[in-house]
């Protein structure tokens, strides 16, 4: 996937496996393990255009379910109630679309 390219492969496992199961992802402690808290905004500016899969300049609600099959693509959706709140935290404007300054306060939480 192409977020893995920046990403340790052994970091977007663990990150994988600690939500595994329906209703597990927490978006702050995805960030950490996974090491995007870590990055620089060039590249979390590199990661929303990979999840903004429409390239709408927006990460809508139909892109934030299939968030963690950017990491693997083999990784579950999220449930409605993840993508939700996911959603909810990073919609700054209430517009019910994360635009990339909503990405950078999600991801530095």
């Amino acid at each position: 996937m192409a977020l893995a390219a920046s990403l340790k492969e052994a970091d977007i496992t663990a990150a994988l496996a600690a939500c595994q199961a329906a209703e597990s992802f927490k978006h702050k402690d995805f960030f950490a393990k996974v090491g995007l808290t870590a990055k620089s905004p060039e590249d979390i500016k590199a990661a929303f255009a990979i999840i903004d899969q429409d390239k709408s300049g927006f990460i809508e609600e139909d892109e934030l379910k299939l968030f963690l099959q950017n990491f693997s693509a083999s990784a579950r959706a999220l449930t409605d109630a993840e993508t939700k709140a996911f959603l909810k935290a990073g919609d700054v404007d209430g517009d019910g679309m994360i635009g990339m300054d909503g990405e950078k306060t999600i991801v530095n939480q």
